[in-house]
């Protein structure tokens, strides 16, 4: 997978990564903190992940495109669990989440070992 056919991919996982930041920290704003822990944890390992994504593709790593099978799946669990709160930030980073985890599904390749 060459990176100069990545920006578009790229730009989603980043994207997808300021937004669960985003959300992380205005979850800890919340009034009812302990409602929003599960979000905050999973929108931290979201980030991390799709940024570590990003970074295996724009270096053409080798595990870049079966990195993007555990970066849909990261997305997906984020998406669904902002998804059962009202606030703005969670709304907005379940879709970025959403629309991250479709353009992991479109890159990526299975798993296998030798």
């Amino acid at each position: 997978m060459e990176t100069r056919n990545n920006h578009a991919l790229i730009k989603a996982l980043l994207d997808c990564a300021l937004a669960c930041e985003h959300c992380a920290a205005s979850c800890l704003q919340e009034e009812d903190l302990s409602m929003m822990i599960d979000c905050i944890n999973l929108d931290r390992d979201c980030a991390d992940i799709c940024t570590q994504a990003a970074r295996f593709l724009r270096r053409d790593s080798v595990i870049g495109p079966q990195y993007l099978l555990l970066c849909e799946e990261i997305c997906r669990l984020c998406a669904a669990e902002c998804g059962k709160h009202d606030h703005e930030h969670c709304r907005q980073c379940a879709l970025m989440c959403e629309e991250c985890a479709d353009a992991c599904h479109a890159h990526h390749e299975p798993i296998h070992q030798d």
